[in-house]
């Protein structure tokens, strides 16, 4: 049928669904535990929100559950493609994924804490770092002691390891 024959308010808004955090093509996507756990929660919580839609206006009601099915969609490919990596794993004296890090950035006196995980997991309000961030990528690999340097244009950081522990 021809558009020009359907009315205007019988049509569906699509949803716009938020990204989930970048992922590039090709990359692994890694998880702690943790974070795996996170997104199973994340799933059950919008699958709890689904069966809970009450919206007075059928319309409202589907373009609603449109939305939440449309971040299911992407949350469980990025379920189906996670990777849990086990801390207990890794090299305890080298920086690697999942590593809580304690660094010296410049020569500040007080350390900072970061921990690399996935990118769903990342939350710098939380001291958590994607393995695919800038910072991550220039302390893999190294020990206590290292230092690494991170260019930021003009501007260059160095971070001093002091401390790698997987918790």
């Amino acid at each position: 049928m021809s558009r020009g024959f359907v009315k205007e308010e019988d049509q569906e808004e699509i949803p716009m669904v938020p990204p989930r955090a970048d992922l590039p093509n090709g990359a692994v996507n890694y998880v702690t535990k943790i974070g795996y756990d996170n997104l199973l929660e994340e799933r059950n919580d919008l699958s709890h929100e689904k069966e809970s839609l009450q919206h007075d206006n059928e319309k409202e009601r589907r373009i609603a559950n449109n939305l939440i099915n449309a971040k299911l969609q992407l949350l469980n490919e990025r379920i189906a493609s996670a990777k849990i990596v086990t801390l207990n794993e890794q090299p305890q004296n080298e920086v690697r994924f999942g590593a809580t890090v304690k660094v010296i950035i410049d020569n500040a006196q007080i350390p900072q804490q970061f921990q690399i995980v996935g990118v769903d997991e990342a939350n710098i309000a939380k001291g958590k770092i994607s393995f695919l961030s800038p910072i991550a990528r220039v302390l893999i690999s190294k020990h206590v002691g290292d230092t690494s340097i991170l260019n930021l244009g003009k501007v260059e950081r160095v971070f001093k390891i002091v401390d790698i522990s997987y918790k």
